[in-house]
């Protein structure tokens, strides 16, 4: 089974969501879209590949919004018809964060931004815990999503909607494949600055996430293998 892995920038990886799926026996294909050198000019050239070729897609975080074209470029469009078309052929999509923005984006949502930015572990309301537990998870966003007609809403704080079904696929607004050297890698990457902007310890996060790392490994096993049983699975 193929697996299309969309890593929009070059700290974000797979982590412990691609760690499952390679347990389920998917082979991971990761394409990354933004590389290191233009990481602050990402309106970067690049061709998404044909939905048909993969067996499940899953689109990753970005540090930027779906609807800045102006600073991401035309590739969101082509992310976007890549989402849409596996979406009709009955592909399952798993969307984090970013990448679930661009799903609700592609179905005929919207985003917008958040009331407020959430940095930093949070648990969730779930209205089905075997697919989204309560976590806690961990987040760092600044959008939000209005669902695309039809989507389910499965969990939610007051900040936004946090997990949606739409047919096969699922998107989650937090970051279920968080592994310490990610988090590190965004804290080297502006991170760090934008949470002492939001009155947010970089440290302390870095040693919170590093204690909850076995609790969100075994977060991230659940959810993954709730999203292969309960969504991918479903009947089209």
């Amino acid at each position: 089974m193929r697996a299309l892995v969309v890593r929009h920038e070059h700290v974000t990886e797979p982590g412990e969501v691609g760690a499952r799926l390679t347990e389920h026996g998917y082979d991971l294909t990761v394409l990354t879209v933004v590389p290191q050198s233009r990481h602050h000019a990402p309106d970067v050239p690049f061709d998404f590949p044909d939905a048909d070729d993969w067996d499940l897609i899953v689109s990753l975080g970005a540090p930027w919004s779906v609807y800045d074209e102006d600073a991401i470029g035309s590739w969101i469009g082509g992310e976007l018809a890549l989402l849409r078309k596996a979406h009709h052929l009955g592909v399952p999509v798993l969307g984090i964060c970013f990448g679930a923005q661009a799903l609700t984006t592609a179905l005929g949502g919207s985003v917008e931004a958040s009331p407020r930015p959430e940095i930093g572990w949070v648990e969730v309301e779930t209205d089905d815990p075997r697919l989204v537990g309560r976590g806690p998870w961990f987040q760092w966003h600044h959008d939000r999503c209005l669902l695309p007609p039809g989507a389910v809403e499965v969990a939610r704080n007051p900040v936004c909607a946090q997990a949606f079904r739409a047919g096969r696929s699922l998107g989650v607004q937090f970051h279920p494949e968080i592994t310490t050297g990610t988090v590190r890698g965004w804290l080297d990457n502006g991170g760090a600055e934008q949470c002492v902007r939001h009155g947010v310890d970089p440290e302390e996060l870095l040693a919170r996430s590093r204690a909850l790392e076995p609790a969100a490994r075994a977060g991230a096993r659940r959810l993954v293998d709730g999203f292969l049983d309960q969504v991918a699975s479903a009947a089209g």
